[in-house]
């Protein structure tokens, strides 16, 4: 690989592509990575960060919300007790990672929709029908979750918009 020029909005050239390395291997060769997952010669979504300032109050909302469980070693404490943890990660039953929270000394809420404070990202849930719509609605609501937006009026992508209780926007709709 060589790069022509310097700084951004620079040409690159020669770059083999991303797959290139796995051309290398034997056929019937599985390249698996640290967490198990196949490599493929793209980088591979491990999890999502959300910083917050509580990081087991927000990773405990999410653990209920969506049926998800702790990391081998990221359970509570069974006395009882508060912990000081910084980082968390939520896997589904299968062991793979999903979600992981870390702490946030200085996080600001958005204020979406107003653009002051934009979301910059946002998880998109879905559920199957207006029916579990309605019951994850209660659910969220019952967890913590704050209401932005009700689009359930729209047939074609009925839909709500919250804010967890750090303030991250998430979307439960129909699909």
């Amino acid at each position: 690989m060589f790069i022509t020029g310097h700084g951004f909005g620079k040409l690159i050239r020669n770059i083999p592509p991303a797959d290139s390395f796995l051309r290398l291997l034997p056929q019937r060769t599985t390249v698996r990575g640290r967490y198990g997952g196949r490599m493929t010669g793209f980088p591979q979504l491990l999890h999502t960060v959300l910083d917050t300032h509580d990081v087991r109050g927000l990773a405990e909302f999410y653990r209920q919300l969506l049926g998800l469980q702790y990391r081998t070693g990221d359970e509570p404490s069974q006395q009882g007790t508060a912990d000081d943890v910084d980082w968390l990660v939520l896997t589904d039953t299968q062991g793979s990672r999903k979600l992981a929270f870390q702490q946030a000394e200085h996080l600001q809420r958005t204020t979406w929709p107003r653009p002051d404070v934009p979301m910059q990202m946002h998880l998109d849930l879905t559920v199957p029908d207006r029916r579990a719509l309605e019951g994850q609605h209660a659910r969220a609501l019952a967890l913590g979750a704050e209401l932005l937006l009700d689009r359930t009026d729209n047939p074609d992508e009925p839909l709500y918009v919250y804010a967890d209780p750090a303030g991250h926007p998430f979307c439960i709709f129909v699909a």
